[in-house]
C-alpha cells in the first residue's frame, strides 16, 4: 500500500502541486494577507459585539472609519490576488527585473474584462424595500410607483446605470477566481512572451530601471489587446463581462462544493493523508482550497459587515478560518489529544520528550515534531486517530453551525498561528472559542486509547533495549 500510494497516487499530485501557476498562487495569495489580517482588526472595531459601544460608534461616526479601512484592504481581495499572482508567475520564472510589472499588467487586464458600471444604488434599491431613494418610508412597489410620477428626465437618470466607476463587489470575494485565472494567463503570457525574445531591447548604457520598462512594452501591450479584445466580445455577443461570467459559472461551483458537507470531509482528510506518507499536506490543502475558501471568508466578512450573518441571507459554512482553525487546530491531525497523553500520562521516554519538545509549539498550531519525532509518519498504531479527529471535529464543527447552534465564521481572518480559544473568539466569539473547546476534547478522548497502545509499545522496547 505505501509503495503503491508513494509510486503512484504522490508524483502527480506533487507535480501539479509544484507547476508554476499553482506556485503562483500560493506565492501571490501570500502578498493579501497582510491586507486580510489588518483589514480584520477594522472589521471588528466596526462591528464590536457590545450594543452601548457599537451604537456610539455608529452615532459618532467612527464605525464609517473602521469601514472604509476595511473596504479598501480586506474588501478588494481581488486586486491584491490579481497583482501578486502575476507578479509570482513572472517572479518564479526568472524574470525578476520585470515581475512589478507583470503583476500590474494583469491588475489592467483584470479591471478591462469588467464592466466599468453599476446598476443605479436608488433602483437598486427597490427591490429590497430599502429606502435608498429618499423617497420616505415606502416598500419597493410603492418607491417604483413615486418614480413614476417623477419627470421623464429624472426617470431616466434612476434608470440608466452609474458609469466610469469600478464595482466593488467584483474587487472582493466574489470576483477571486476571476482575479486569479487572469493573474495566472497574464503570468504564463507575459512569460511566454519575455522568452521568445518579444521585447524592445535598449543598449547597457540606459539604465536598467529605464530599460526594464521597454522589455515589458510588448507583453503588456499585447495583454492589454487581448483583454480588450475579450471584453468587447462579451460585452457584444453575451452582454456581460468575464468576471461575471466566471464568476457564475465557476466561482459559485466551486464555492459550493467547498461549502458541502462532503466537500469539507474530503479536505479534512486529505490533510493526514498526506502527511501520514511524509508530505506537507497543509501546504498542498491550502494551496488548493485557498482559491474558493478564502472567497467564502470575504463574503461572510461583507454579510457581518452589513449585520446579515445568517445562512439564509448566503453566508457560507466553510470559510478559509474553518481550515485554518479547526481542521489544523494545534497542527495537522488536531494533535492536541497527543500533547495531553506525553506531558501528563506518557510513561515511556520518547513519548515523554517529544511531548515536551512539542507543547509550545502546538499551542501555535506547529506540530512537526509529533508528526517526525514521535512519529506519526507512517505510524499505523495512531494512523486511524490521526485521520479520525479531523472528521469528527469537521462534523461538529459543521453540524453545529448547519443546524443554527452557532452563527457562521464572521470573516475575520485570525491568523494560522495564533492559538485555540483565541483564534475561536476572534473568528465567531464566545460560541467558537467553546466550540474550539470541544474539539481539543474530543482530540484529547480519540487519541487517548491508541496514544496508551503505543506509549506501551515504546516502553517494552526501552526495557528491552536496557536489558540489552
Amino acid at each position: 500500500m505505501n509503495e503503491f500510494i508513494n509510486n503512484k497516487v504522490l508524483p502527480p499530485v506533487m507535480k501539479f502541486v509544484n507547476t508554476r501557476a499553482m506556485t503562483a498562487l500560493k506565492n501571490g495569495m501570500l502578498y493579501a494577507m497582510p491586507f486580510i489580517i489588518v483589514g480584520s482588526i477594522f472589521l471588528i472595531l466596526s462591528n464590536i459585539p457590545i450594543p452601548a459601544v457599537s451604537t456610539w460608534l455608529a452615532n459618532n461616526g467612527w464605525s464609517a472609519v473602521f469601514s472604509q479601512a476595511f473596504n479598501v484592504s480586506f474588501g478588494i481581495l481581488a486586486i491584491w490576488a490579481a497583482v501578486g499572482i502575476g507578479y509570482s508567475y513572472v517572479q518564479d520564472a526568472g524574470h525578476g527585473e520585470v515581475a512589478l510589472q507583470a503583476g500590474l499588467t494583469s491588475l489592467s487586464a483584470f479591471f478591462i474584462v469588467q464592466s466599468l458600471s453599476v446598476a443605479n444604488p436608488i433602483v437598486s434599491a427597490l427591490g429590497t424595500g430599502k429606502d435608498a431613494s429618499g423617497i420616505g418610508n415606502l416598500t419597493g412597489d410603492q418607491a417604483a410607483a413615486a418614480i413614476a410620477k417623477l419627470p421623464q428626465a429624472m426617470q431616466t437618470f434612476l434608470h440608466n446605470p452609474v458609469t466610469g466607476v469600478l464595482n466593488l463587489t467584483w474587487q472582493g470575494g466574489q470576483g477571486m477566481i476571476a482575479a486569479i485565472v487572469i493573474g495566472i494567463l497574464s503570468g504564463w503570457a507575459y512569460t511566454a512572451m519575455i522568452n521568445a525574445g518579444w521585447k524592445i531591447t535598449l543598449p547597457e548604457q540606459v539604465p536598467a530601471n529605464v530599460a526594464n520598462q521597454f522589455t515589458s512594452m510588448i507583453p503588456t501591450g499585447v495583454i492589454i489587446v487581448v483583454a480588450t479584445v475579450v471584453y468587447a466580445l462579451f460585452n457584444k455577443i453575451g452582454h456581460t463581462d468575464l468576471v461575471t461570467f466566471i464568476y457564475h459559472w465557476l466561482e459559485v461551483p466551486l464555492q459550493g462544493l467547498g461549502d458541502s458537507y462532503g466537500g469539507i470531509l474530503v479536505i479534512a482528510l486529505l490533510v493526514p493523508f498526506f502527511w501520514f506518507f511524509g508530505v506537507h499536506g497543509g501546504i498542498i490543502m491550502g494551496a488548493i482550497t485557498s482559491a474558493f475558501l478564502i472567497p467564502n471568508t470575504a463574503q461572510n466578512a461583507a454579510l457581518y459587515q452589513a449585520h446579515k450573518l445568517t445562512l439564509a441571507n448566503g453566508a457560507h459554512i466553510v470559510t478559509n478560518e474553518f481550515y485554518n482553525n479547526f481542521i489544523n487546530l494545534t497542527g495537522s491531525g488536531i494533535t492536541f489529544g497527543l500533547i495531553i497523553f506525553t506531558i501528563f500520562m506518557a510513561r515511556s521516554e520518547q513519548m515523554r520528550s517529544i511531548g515536551k519538545v512539542e507543547l509550545v509549539p502546538g499551542l501555535f498550531n506547529i506540530n512537526e515534531p509529533f508528526l517526525f519525532g514521535l512519529p506519526l509518519v507512517l505510524n499505523p498504531v495512531l494512523a486511524l486517530p490521526f485521520f479520525l479527529v479531523p472528521v469528527v471535529v469537521t462534523t461538529t464543527v459543521y453540524g453545529a453551525i448547519y443546524f443554527g447552534i452557532v452563527p457562521p465564521m464572521n470573516g475575520v481572518a485570525a491568523p494560522w498561528t495564533t492559538p485555540p480559544i483565541i483564534s475561536g473568539f476572534l473568528i465567531g466569539g464566545w460560541q467558537y472559542a467553546v466550540l474550539q473547546a470541544v474539539a481539543l476534547l474530543e482530540s484529547t478522548l480519540i487519541y487517548l486509547p491508541f496514544a496508551r497502545k503505543y506509549d506501551k509499545m515504546l516502553l517494552e522496547q526501552e526495557a528491552e533495549n536496557e536489558a540489552e
